[in-house]
């Protein structure tokens, strides 16, 4: 783990920091999975030779997203996490592939953003099996967001307004 303050998020900062990070000691890892910024890729493979480096899976689904109309937005939401939910490489190789052809036939734009994007999003199936589901993501954001999800879909602990446990208003008191 690492912090440094930087005045732009450019290669030189990245570098700068991951120059600072293993200059510290041992720094150890496979893969690194980030956001596709030139700079910050850059000072990975620079800094970290030997690291695999993975698209960080909230990140592409969002610039996938800036390739599909609006209205198709889950419907290829859910189709891009089909591919990530497979039990090993080859079946995610091989949704991935589906995924495509469906996309190819009704958003060829999206198809395309998607098969550019192949070797990024899908650098963790090199490695083991036992290992596919707890790197698929770095994204501790959407994590949370999904226990929330879980606990206020199936566990009912956080109700939506006017549930039991929302805070009641006061009524102003009359005066006599």
């Amino acid at each position: 783990m690492g912090i440094q303050a930087s005045s732009a998020d450019d290669g030189a900062g990245w570098l700068g920091f991951f120059r600072g990070l293993t200059a510290s000691g041992p720094v150890g890892g496979e893969l690194v999975t980030s956001d596709a910024h030139a700079g910050l890729v850059g000072a990975i493979g620079a800094t970290l030779p030997g690291a695999a480096w993975q698209r960080c899976r909230a990140h592409y689904a969002a610039n996938l997203m800036s390739a599909t109309p609006k209205a198709s937005w889950p419907w290829v939401r859910t189709l891009l996490h089909l591919v990530y939910d497979q039990p090993d490489a080859a079946s995610v190789h091989a949704r991935f592939d589906r995924v495509l052809d469906a996309l190819a036939e009704k958003l060829p734009k999206a198809a395309e953003h998607l098969e550019a994007a192949r070797e990024d999003i899908l650098a963790f199936t090199a490695f083991p099996k036992g290992l596919l589901r707890r790197v698929w993501s770095n994204n501790r954001q959407e994590r949370l967001n999904k226990e929330i999800r879980r606990r206020t879909d199936v566990v009912g602990i956080f109700p939506g307004p006017g549930g039991a446990y929302a805070p009641r208003r006061r009524r102003p008191s009359r005066a006599a």
